[in-house]
Formats: structure tokens, C-alpha cells, sequence
């Protein structure tokens, strides 16, 4: 193809739609997310892109999206960046999203660091990628479900995401109740209660809330925690990172994980590159980090 050719075809637009959303725009937005986020935008999401910012553009009065591209370039833009992360993160979760991983949480990660808890020992769990809260909630539930006075010890959960919006609306612990219906019954019943009289929504107790702790954080820039920590999840991200990014990623989770300490994925993911000598597979998706004895046991 022609370099004449090439840029005529890069102003024309790719998605059907009110705006013109040419490949230009598309590789400026890819470029643009993947240094704030490190997300790896590949053409088939185009018009993903197009439908989500289409709503941006509206909303600021744009017309083009050459226009909404030079805005979150500029200076001037970087609370219409804010918005456009928040617009192109996916946050798709429910409560005790696929099941074993809290079963094997409740039957297998738990019991021996609940004992030592109760003998005064640090416990902290890591939601990396909590959304809007339904999976630390369910890691709280868990622990509840086990030690229904965890409050009483050194025990709490980080739960941290790069959306500000979604962060907010864990916080708040409200749903719509046919969300928490994947809860188990009796935890259902004894950790939540009607956020109003028609009972459409169901607000967490404070008993749950008080074993988190919410914040931002974007796992592909400098990490302000340190760990240890004893379980982290982080379920269905880093699938949507470059393999750089993915391997980096496994290796830095290694790098905060107690010796023994568990790392559940997502069902379409695999722990790829250095990282993957750290850990031991103790189930689908569910992982074991090896101690130092284990390590010198398989060299």
C-alpha cells in the first residue's frame, strides 16, 4: 500500500456512527491507555471503543473524534482522561464469581492463617482488581463465614482498582438484590440488610465493611503496598495487558506473596514467564507460592 494511500485510509472512518472515528483516533486512544493503564487495545475493539466514548463526546458537546483526541492529549484534559479510563475499563463481577475459588479460599487457604490470627499474627489478602466490590465483599463473607468475630484480630483486606468511580460505589456496599443472590443464604441473610422499604437493594453490614480497605491503584504503575500478603486475587485483568506486561505482572505478585501464599486468576488465564518457577498449582486457576524449602526441593 502506498504511504498516499495508507493516510487516506487512516481519515476514514472504521465504525459506522454520529462521529467519525477514523484508525488515527483509534491508535491515538490505544496509545493513550495503554501508557495510563497499560491496557492493550487491539483493532477488533474499535468499535468497543467507539460505543463507550461515543457517550464522552455527547456528553462534553464534541462532534469529532479528533477533537476528544487532542483534548485528552492536552493538559487541559486530564479529567476527561479520568473519564475516558473509567469508560473503557471493563468491570464485569458478581458476588463469589467462580465458586471455587472460594471454596478453596474457605477449605484450604484460610483455616491454618485464621489459627495463627488467633495466636496474634498479621493477616492481609489482596482484591487487586476489585471493581465494584462484589469480590472483597465475597472474601470478607468467606472469612466471616469461618471466624465471625475476624474484626476482633489483625486481619483485613486491600482492595484496590485504577477506576475512582467504581472504587466509590464499593465503598457505599449497595446492590441491587438480585446481584447478591449468588451469596450463600445464611450469609445473605445475616450480612445484609434493604437499603430502603421496597427492598430492590440490599446494603453490606458494617461487619463486612470493616475488614477492607478501599483504594486506587493501577497495577501497571509503581506499587504503594509492599505486602506481604498471605492470598491475592486478581480474576480476569491481566488478560488484557501485552505479554510483557502479563509476565511483569506474575513476577511482582510473586515478589509480595508470603512463601505460601495464594494467587487466584482468572479461568482464561496462565501465570507465564520467571514467575511461573515461584508457584505450584493447587487447583484450576489456584495457586501456591513455594517456600524457600520447597524451591530447593524441585532444584
Amino acid at each position: 500500500m502506498s504511504e498516499q494511500r495508507r493516510r487516506h485510509k487512516s481519515k476514514q472512518a472504521i465504525t459506522p456512527g454520529e462521529f467519525l472515528f477514523t484508525e488515527d483516533d483509534f491508535h491515538q486512544i490505544a496509545a493513550l491507555i495503554k501508557e495510563v493503564a497499560g491496557i492493550h487495545l487491539v483493532a477488533a475493539k474499535a468499535p468497543l471503543v467507539y460505543s463507550r466514548l461515543a457517550k464522552r463526546l455527547r456528553a462534553i458537546k464534541l462532534t469529532t473524534f479528533a477533537e476528544y483526541c487532542a483534548l485528552v492529549a492536552s493538559e487541559e484534559g486530564v479529567e476527561e482522561r479520568g473519564h475516558m479510563l473509567n469508560a473503557l475499563t471493563t468491570n464485569v463481577t458478581r458476588f463469589f464469581r467462580e465458586p471455587h475459588h472460594f471454596e478453596m479460599l474457605k477449605t484450604r487457604t484460610l483455616p491454618p492463617l485464621l489459627a495463627q490470627a488467633k495466636q496474634g499474627a498479621r493477616i492481609r489478602l489482596w482484591s487487586s482488581a476489585c471493581s465494584t466490590g462484589e469480590e472483597p465483599y465475597s472474601m470478607a463473607l468467606t472469612i466471616l463465614s469461618v471466624l465471625p468475630d475476624a474484626a476482633s484480630y489483625d486481619i483485613k483486606i486491600l482492595a484496590t482498582d485504577i477506576d475512582q468511580n467504581v472504587i466509590a460505589k464499593a465503598k457505599r456496599g449497595v446492590y441491587a438484590a438480585s446481584n447478591v443472590e449468588a451469596a450463600p443464604v445464611d450469609l445473605r441473610n445475616k450480612y445484609f440488610s434493604k437499603a430502603d422499604a421496597s427492598g430492590t437493594e440490599l446494603v453490606v453490614d458494617d461487619r463486612v465493611k470493616s475488614l477492607i480497605t478501599f483504594r486506587p491503584l493501577s497495577l501497571t504503575k509503581p506499587w504503594p503496598v509492599k505486602g506481604p500478603f498471605d492470598a491475592i486475587f486478581c480474576r480476569n485483568v491481566v488478560i488484557y495487558f501485552d505479554r510483557e506486561t502479563q509476565q511483569a505482572l506474575w513476577r511482582k505478585f510473586a515478589d509480595v506473596l508470603s512463601p505460601d501464599g495464594w494467587l487466584f486468576i482468572g479461568h482464561s488465564e496462565r501465570i507465564t514467564g520467571v514467575a511461573q518457577d515461584s508457584f505450584a498449582s493447587e487447583g484450576f486457576t489456584a495457586f501456591r507460592k513455594l517456600s524457600a524449602a520447597d524451591a530447593r526441593k524441585i532444584a
